[in-house]
């Protein structure tokens, strides 16, 4: 894996990488209703992503993945944040991610290039294996609520 070395620089600036996050969520005039879960919730979220980054691409924790996420999704239902805000933020962590390595200044060798795109690769699938879980967890909730409803 030539992208570990990249994995291991994200995972020991967790707290810059986090601070951006947190200011960028803050800022952005489009989360109004994700603004109001505390700012503790969301650094705690995004840290854990941002520290275990290698953990959680090993691939071997589906399960881990899939309770943590549909769990995080059930809870933003109930605290009514709208999905696409939920989505937005959780966007925002993994661009912070790849945007850090970019601004590194590496010199740009064939084998630093590659490593950098078998980051972005393998970041983009484990997204993707986050939005799915954390959809499926609120659509869960909102199922129930309809039900409870009817």
């Amino acid at each position: 894996m030539v992208s570990g070395k990249l994995i291991h620089l994200i995972e020991t600036n967790e707290g810059e990488i986090t601070n951006r996050i947190m200011a960028q969520i803050r800022r952005d005039p489009d989360l109004t209703h994700l603004r109001m879960v505390t700012e503790g919730e969301l650094r705690r979220r995004s840290s854990r992503i941002v520290k275990n980054l290698g953990h959680w691409l090993v691939g071997k924790n589906q399960d881990e993945i899939a309770k943590e996420f549909e769990t995080v999704g059930m809870q933003r239902f109930e605290e009514g944040v709208p999905l696409h805000e939920v989505m937005r933020a959780l966007f925002f962590v993994k661009n912070r991610m790849v945007d850090f390595i970019a601004e590194q200044g590496f010199n740009m060798d064939a084998l630093t290039l590659y490593a950098e795109e078998e980051l972005e690769r393998r970041v983009d699938r484990f997204f993707d294996l986050l939005v799915i879980h954390l959809a499926r967890g609120y659509e869960s909730r909102w199922h129930r609520a309809m039900n409870a409803a009817a």
